[in-house]
């Protein structure tokens, strides 16, 4: 059985553009939330000074991240004004073509730094969701 993934990138926040950047993340949760109804979880977190974001989502299996990436590919072209990407972290086996697209975005964003750590030890209770058609 395919094991559950973590995402978590991070970037840096282009100077005078926090509040763009706040008003767009809030747009982009509420997009992936309804077009992307595998990804189990989806974060987006501020620092407190405002000048780094993370996000992190999780998925149950392989496929999610595959479709996230997808289909919120052309929604995270517009954030390339709004911030500079720094680094990709995806914990598990992601497939070669969510690699791919990942690359992909790192160049786009700022940042060609994308680390994939497979799992050396561990269990996932989490579960795939049936396919929606």
């Amino acid at each position: 059985m395919a094991q559950a993934l973590v995402y978590v990138d991070t970037s840096e926040v282009r100077q005078g553009k926090r509040e763009q950047l706040e008003e767009a993340i809030g747009e982009l949760a509420e997009f992936i939330e309804a077009n992307v109804p595998q990804v189990l979880a989806y974060s987006i977190y501020l620092s407190e000074e405002g000048r780094e974001m993370t996000v992190v989502h999780v998925h149950a299996e392989p496929g999610s991240l595959d479709r996230h990436l997808e289909t919120g590919g052309p929604v995270f072209r517009k954030f390339a004004d709004l911030l500079k990407l720094k680094s990709i972290r995806v914990y598990g086996e992601p497939s070669e073509r969510a690699v791919d697209l990942l690359r992909e975005k790192a160049s786009t964003l700022g940042s060609g730094d994308v680390t994939v750590l497979r799992p050396s030890a561990g269990f996932s209770r989490l579960r795939p969701i049936a396919k929606l058609d």
